[in-house]
């Protein structure tokens, strides 16, 4: 059983800030150049999956990690509350429309784990729910690797609560960070020890494992992001196509 307090929200101690900085500087160009095969290659797409308590980073990874990437072969989505007529759907529905083509790296900015987290913590879906929406997760995401080559990269972004206390104070007192402040992110933080209760049954009960991301230092949680897509997209032995030989048909 995978308990969330077992894994630190820092880098470990032996690691230095400045070479840390330098290594990811180097893993985010060859991010790039591997995206610039995968867009040409079209045989595989991506789907990098950020989730995590409010103030963990998930847009400021985002910007790091995508730094060196041609835009044409990247994307990211914001999962927000469902309108109307998603909510008129099974909850995967609005998910569906947002997975990547081939060719394609997607980052889901929060994802379709918010059906299981914020619903079960305010009691709008109960553990019978619960359950039967995990299983049509782990069956949506299976399918998505068998079925169109889509990998699938989950990271918890694991932050503090003393961390994120300073994030959320700051977007209070710094003007270039008042418009990311919301009052119901104070809310949410109440009930911390029943996030991390409904993380857990999130984590334990996919089929598709997790990479636990510390977030309480920019640096090393870009490091860590970094990291793990490189070797994922690496992972998928990618090759530029050849020159089309249609280019020297005599018409």
């Amino acid at each position: 059983m995978i308990k969330i307090k077992d894994f630190s929200t820092r880098s470990p101690k032996h690691f230095e800030k400045d070479e840390i900085k330098k290594w990811t500087v180097d893993i985010v160009e060859q991010i790039g150049e591997l995206q610039n095969v995968l867009y040409a290659e079209r045989k595989h797409s991506v789907l990098l999956i950020l989730q995590g308590m409010d103030a963990a980073g998930k847009d400021g990874t985002t910007r790091a990690v995508f730094g060196g990437c041609s835009m044409t072969g990247v994307q990211a989505y914001s999962f927000k509350k469902p309108t109307e007529e998603e909510f008129a759907h099974d909850f995967l529905w609005r998910v569906h429309k947002q997975v990547p083509e081939k060719g394609i790296i997607k980052v889901f900015n929060r994802s379709h784990y918010e059906d299981i987290l914020i619903q079960y913590v305010h009691g709008w879906i109960d553990d019978d729910k619960r359950e039967k929406r995990m299983a049509a997760i782990n069956a949506f995401e299976e399918c998505l690797q068998n079925d169109s080559s889509t990998t699938v990269i989950k990271c918890f972004m694991h932050i503090s609560p003393e961390e994120q206390l300073k994030k959320l104070t700051e977007r209070t007192q710094n003007p270039k960070k008042f418009w990311k402040h919301n009052d119901s992110d104070w809310e949410e933080r109440k009930s911390w020890d029943k996030y991390t209760e409904a993380y857990e049954y999130a984590i334990n009960n996919s089929k598709i494992p997790w990479h636990f991301i510390p977030c309480d230092q920019e640096w090393y949680r870009d490091y860590s992001v970094a990291k793990v897509l490189k070797e994922a997209l690496e992972n998928l032995k990618m090759k530029m196509p050849p020159l089309s030989s249609e280019l020297f048909e005599v018409k």
